[in-house]
């Protein structure tokens, strides 16, 4: 625990609705400014003594997609904003929230007003000042109507129970619910929340796109679509969560963010030299990985990579269909065998394993079993087959449309999902493979209501606070356009908000596993695989790490060459 840690105001739980309590903030505010300026100090001489970590050199980096946009509301896009900027809180890998841009927090009795004070002296890199009154207009305009600056990560979660953001004093800032919401720091800890310049937002979504502004330790200093970002080192930078190795700016002189679709090409250019540190290793690759570079993973929280079965319509508006397509393939040896063993198989579709909240026990859900899926099928009706084995109910076959892209498909789970395929065939189900590429997937080619029976999704997040989002019903004529299986359970949503009200731990947590259960007994999702973050680094660059905000971002910040000159 840092000394800063120590002496913040949450600790000493100190309200600061008083004058006497607002000159006690004050000065111990000013008490944390100067000790983290002597520690960082302290820390450089030590460095500097001790022949510390060596500044200099260009991160050459390898990853796999590009997004349409530098900052926003999906994962890749969440890779790039954690480059450069910070946020209000982070999260360590045990769950704990830590401070960052906030040295500290309170909340009311009520659950629903929470004061932080923001650190001092932080500017973003166009010179803009990050003071409360910058969080807030940043939070207030991620749940407003301005298109430009709707947050499509944060007000999915937030819109419901968001009231305001508004400054109280130059560095306190308060956010006021409508409802208590217990999720509230994880969602505020997950890069898309990282807070950006209200000067460079007012540019307008298309240039802010391309070069966005934030506080964090790197600037954006060019996008060449379709070969690299260039970032370079913010030379002022201050503003290091409280749990990174370091404080003050980063080691190296930037990064160049390379995007090498191809696998091969990508493993292959660690292998030669060409670059650093690369995303994604394959499964062919991953026992060479281990064996000559250091590795690191990180099992995302949220929702696994899913099949979402589409529940309003037939056929898998009938629950026993639903359950009998779960057991008429191997989905754990198909994943295996794509996959190599080295990407786990995850049966429980409704929460990822590294969530809190998971239930161990359903991760054994429908295993393969053709007699169980037989049975069942007989029992909704699909008693009658075509001369090909397809079963047919009134007359219409059996047919269930799979929808996929790469931006959400490892390459290696093509052939999982070809598996599936063929195995499903004896049980009567056709079942027909519909890839689409990731720029059509994002315009919504074969993702409309009749376009398909599965899609294969994934939402990463800390937790179960992921239901939210997944689970919530269609109200007052607006569409949830977040729940592709279009299972509407008005119990379950019950549960879900009794759960995000509950601030005590382990009741919290029963009610989300409530919740879960519901979610994988009526096969609303069947499991396919984790979604893991997977980094192989050469020997010569140390202290990259992933972030645990909720997709384990690569954290450069930290990273140093051990051979620079």
């Amino acid at each position: 625990m840092s000394v800063i840690e120590r002496t913040s105001l949450w600790r000493l739980g100190i309200q600061p609705n008083t004058r006497r309590k607002q000159k006690a903030t004050a000065i111990l505010l000013a008490v944390s400014t100067l000790l983290q300026i002597s520690v960082m100090a302290s820390c450089s001489a030590q460095d500097a003594l001790a022949g510390g970590p060596k500044r200099g050199g260009i991160i050459r980096y390898g990853h796999f997609q590009e997004p349409p946009c530098l900052f926003g509301g999906w994962v890749q896009q969440w890779y790039l904003q954690r480059q450069y900027s910070d946020n209000l809180v982070a999260r360590r890998e045990d769950g704990t929230i830590v401070p960052w841009l906030a040295t500290s927090w309170t909340i009311s009795d009520d659950r629903k007003v929470y004061t932080f004070e923001i650190k001092a002296n932080v500017k973003f890199t166009d010179g803009t000042p990050l003071d409360a009154q910058a969080v807030a207009e940043n939070i207030n305009g991620w749940l407003g109507n301005d298109p430009d600056r709707r947050n499509p990560t944060a007000a999915p979660y937030l819109e419901d129970s968001f009231e305001s953001a508004t400054t109280i004093a130059p560095l306190t800032l308060q956010i006021t619910l409508k409802t208590p919401f217990q999720p509230l720091l994880n969602v505020l800890a997950q890069s898309s929340q990282g807070i950006l310049s209200p000067t460079a937002l007012k540019r307008g979504l298309a240039v802010n796109c391309n070069s966005p502004v934030g506080s964090g330790p790197f600037i954006v200093e060019k996008w060449n679509r379709g070969q690299n970002v260039v970032f370079r080192r913010n030379p002022d930078y201050n503003s290091a969560p409280s749990h990174a190795k370091h404080q003050g700016p980063a080691y190296v002189d930037g990064i160049n963010w390379r995007f090498l679709a191809d696998q091969t090409v990508r493993y292959g250019s660690l292998l030669t030299g060409e670059s650093d540190v690369v995303y994604d290793i394959p499964a062919v690759a991953w026992k060479d990985a281990n064996s000559r570079f250091a590795v690191l993973r990180h099992i995302t929280g949220g929702t696994p990579l899913r099949l979402a079965l589409y529940t309003a319509r037939p056929p898998f508006d009938d629950v026993r269909v639903r359950q009998a397509f779960g057991y008429a393939a191997d989905r754990r040896a198909a994943v295996e065998l794509s996959f190599l063993g080295a990407l786990p198989f995850e049966a429980n579709g409704a929460l990822s394993q590294s969530s809190p909240e998971y239930v161990s026990g359903l991760g054994q859900s429908y295993g393969y079993d053709v007699g169980k899926a037989n049975q069942l099928l007989d029992q909704a009706g699909w008693t009658e087959h075509n001369k090909d084995g397809i079963r047919l109910k009134n007359g219409k076959p059996l047919v269930v449309r799979i929808s996929y892209s790469s931006a959400f498909l490892k390459p290696d789970g093509e052939q999982a999902l070809q598996v599936i395929q063929q195995q499903a065939k004896a049980a009567g189900f056709d079942v027909r493979l519909q890839p689409t590429n990731q720029a059509d997937f994002f315009a919504g080619k074969n993702l409309g209501p009749n376009d398909y029976e599965v899609v294969l999704l994934y939402w990463v997040a800390p937790g179960a606070e992921i239901f939210r989002i997944s689970w919530k019903p269609d109200q007052n004529g607006q569409r949830n356009r977040y729940n592709p299986s279009r299972y509407q359970d008005e119990a379950l949503w019950n549960v879900i908000q009794a759960a995000e009200q509950e601030f005590n731990d382990a009741g919290r947590i029963a009610l989300y596993q409530q919740a879960e259960r519901n979610i994988v007994e009526k096969a609303a999702v069947l499991g396919f695989t984790v979604l893991d973050v997977t980094l192989a680094t050469s020997p010569k660059l140390k202290d990259v790490w992933l972030d645990r905000g909720s997709v384990g971002e690569p954290v450069f910040y930290d990273a140093h060459f051990v051979d620079v000159k």
